[in-house]
């Protein structure tokens, strides 16, 4: 983009002291700088919707085609169309749909990047994190902190749907990716079920330094069932909503009151019938999920109606309006949680 205009002697030998500077990896500046540093955020991502009900067709028709063993992750991927061949759904995050089929495990691994997985359909399937098994519900949140091993598996008669958020295009933006695999497909258990629910899920831990503490100290809960973070937001809802966000509800490591994971932050929202939200903006992209209800959102000059399980992404720096036609429960993910590390993060209430 040029940010000035030359006359064109000017810039025919601009043009000549280009091509000079190329092989010698130099160039300038002055015919960048406003793209570059932009007054507004300028995402390539766009606002989009998808459908579970479609989704979910693609990914059954996929689980008749290949196993979790040949895939290692049986994965839809949710890519923005603004972000082609990307594998991401706002630049600095990923989402897929992954599906496990009765009988299957995704074997175990870790890598640097951090995960997510909010449960969509099906009950009674696992996920091991360093080898406590969080027996899945849904719309429960389970989380996979950087490099902490972690497997899948489904030993009920029910197919298990679930959505995966990282922050793969961070990682790859860092050139930070690091993995690994085990021997075994599935890690030993070496606690009971949900063992960090009781340790570390009702404001008390074991004390430092005890053969009880046995999590990270810096993430020792990685299980949010939608039963007890429902109950807190149906709570939370006799007061008066807030007039930009309705009645919302942020997850918290509770080590130290932060954002789940140091690059995800994640929400729930209760909007009661009837209402509507005021315009609102902020710097993160952030995906939602419908929980429960139905709706309607506009994102930008976008209108979109909300059904259960459907998904949309909002770009950064987008205005956002949503309506509940009955109480509408929302899950969101976004990359607020690095943004305010970096003090980058700004919101816009309109």
């Amino acid at each position: 983009m040029t940010t000035a205009i030359f006359p064109n002697d000017q810039r025919a030998q601009l043009e000549q002291l280009y091509a000079a500077m190329r092989p010698e990896g130099l160039a300038p500046l002055w015919e960048v700088l406003a793209a570059l540093v932009s007054p507004t955020p300028q995402s390539p991502a766009v606002a989009h919707h998808w459908r579970y009900d479609d989704a979910r067709r693609h990914l059954m028709r996929a689980g008749d085609l290949i196993s979790a063993e040949q895939a290692e992750r049986r994965v839809l991927i949710l890519e923005n169309p603004g972000l082609p061949d990307q594998s991401a759904i706002t630049p600095s995050l990923y989402a897929g749909l992954q599906l496990i089929q009765p009988g299957e495990v995704a074997p175990a691994h870790r890598h640097t990047q951090s995960a997510l997985r909010f449960v969509m359909e099906g009950e009674g399937a696992y996920t091991t994190v360093d080898g406590e098994r969080a027996v899945m519900r849904p719309f429960d949140l389970v989380l996979t902190p950087s490099w902490q091993w972690h497997d899948h598996g489904n030993e009920t008669a029910q197919p298990m749907i679930w959505l995966d958020g990282l922050d793969i295009p961070t990682v790859r933006h860092f050139a930070a990716s690091f993995a690994e695999k085990t021997e075994a497909p599935v890690q030993a258990r070496l606690v009971p079920d949900d063992d960090s629910l009781s340790r570390y899920g009702r404001n008390l831990r074991p004390l430092r330094g005890s053969i009880a503490d046995r999590r990270p100290a810096s993430r020792p809960l990685f299980h949010y069932p939608y039963a007890e973070w429902r109950r807190s937001l149906a709570d939370l809802a006799v007061g008066a909503p807030d007039p930009h966000l309705g009645h919302a509800l942020e997850f918290i490591n509770p080590a130290d009151g932060g954002t789940v994971l140091p690059t995800i932050a994640a929400q729930v929202q209760l909007l009661p019938a009837g209402f509507t939200t005021r315009p609102r903006r902020a710097s993160d992209g952030a995906i939602h999920v419908v929980v429960e209800g139905t709706g309607t959102a506009r994102i930008g000059d976008r209108e979109v109606s909300l059904g259960a399980r459907d998904i949309i992404v909002v770009p950064s720096w987008t205005r956002l309006e949503l309506s509940a036609d009955s109480d509408l429960v929302l899950f969101s993910y976004s990359d607020r949680a690095a943004q305010q590390r970096l003090e980058l993060y700004r919101e816009d209430r309109l």
